[in-house]
């Protein structure tokens, strides 16, 4: 049975501003690790599934660094969208291309966010290969869920119910819970039978189509019409068409949070959901005073911060708990702890038409 995995590349990361524009999103940013977050993603997937079954679904506008930071990726393997509706409409639109390029609706699908941390790679593979093992064996959509280590604000978390007490890897998905607050994140650890939801998702292509009928019917409907104008000229034009008629809806919320067949592989690789500068500053090394410095900077007296240079120097005097991120004509400067809320700066440029800096 085929397998093909799906990344999605096509958020625009306005938490990483500055590093992170609308012309060049945070994963196609070297932010940890060797590459791109989305070099990084492609290159544990590329063993595993091979380039051929691998897709990238982004933004046209994007569309250069992609070719230019994955070599010998094909354009055959490049799903565009018009403009970001979330996770599923992205989905939707990428399992219709897969269809489209003659891979059966019994193909098993892995979809992946671009933007993950994930080492212990064994670890990794080896829980694939059980979400695969239960995908071809029934009809279900597999999530992997991570024991949680803290009570984290930041990330998804899914409640879980053992189906085998044989397997402890392998439970039934209750419940998805968006991220919480610091309280609630407690309870949830307090709990036990709580994980977090890495957003990976595997199953079987004709079970994700039975699924987005039933639970997003309108959408399921819209999207079939492309079949009728894929490889012409029309396309395009539908598929904006298409997406100007949609709402953004995720996939947690339009489809696992209804649907009664979803089990969850509770994994044990290191993964972190790279979502804001402090989580980056929680994944770094830091100095004997718990800093983290990147670039040029000369630090004194500094405490449990986060400074970034880019290209020229920078000097950061008695400073305690704070972010800086410098990049070419634009500087963050924030409270650790309230990372989260640097989109509102983003907002508030587009508010104000200053494209130029986002």
């Amino acid at each position: 049975m085929n397998k093909v995995a799906l990344i999605m590349a096509g958020g625009l990361g306005p938490k990483f501003w500055p590093k992170s524009t609308e012309k060049k999103p945070k994963q196609f940013t070297h932010l940890i690790g060797e590459g791109t977050l989305l070099q990084n993603t492609y290159n544990r997937l590329l063993s595993y599934f091979g380039k051929e079954n691998i897709f990238l679904v982004l933004s046209y506008s994007h569309r250069e660094h992609a070719l230019k930071q994955i070599p010998g990726l094909s354009e055959e393997n490049l799903i565009y969208e018009p403009f970001g509706r979330h996770t599923a409409p992205c989905t939707a639109l990428s399992v219709n291309y897969i269809l489209n390029k003659g891979f059966s609706d019994d193909t098993q699908l892995a979809v992946f966010p671009s933007d993950h941390i994930i080492s212990n790679l064994g670890e990794f593979y080896t829980s694939l290969d059980i979400a695969f093992k239960c995908s071809e064996s029934n009809n279900s959509i597999l999530t992997i869920g991570m024991e949680p280590t803290r009570p984290e604000t930041q990330f998804g978390y899914i409640q879980i119910d053992s189906v085998d007490e044989h397997n402890s890897q392998l439970n039934y998905c209750m419940t998805f819970a968006e991220k919480p607050d610091k309280a609630t994140a407690g309870r949830f650890i307090e709990s036990g039978d709580f994980l977090w939801n890495s957003g990976i998702f595997i199953c079987r292509i004709r079970v994700f189509q039975e699924a987005f009928t039933k639970f997003l019917p309108e959408y399921a409907m819209k999207f079939a019409q492309l079949n009728q104008v894929f490889d012409t000229p029309k396309y395009l034009e539908e598929l904006l068409i298409l997406y100007k008629q949609i709402n953004s809806i995720s996939l947690d919320y339009g489809i696992l949070e209804k649907a009664d067949n979803v089990y969850c592989v509770k994994a044990s690789f290191n993964w972190s959901d790279l979502g804001n500068w402090d989580e980056l500053y929680r994944q770094q090394l830091k100095d004997a005073y718990n800093n983290v410095i990147m670039g040029d900077v000369v630090s004194i007296n500094n405490r449990n911060s986060f400074i970034m240079a880019n290209g020229r120097m920078i000097g950061v005097i008695g400073m305690e708990d704070v972010i800086i991120i410098d990049s070419n004509d634009t500087l963050l400067v924030c409270k650790r702890g309230q990372s989260e809320n640097v989109q509102e700066i983003v907002d508030y440029m587009r508010r104000k038409h200053i494209h130029q800096f986002i």
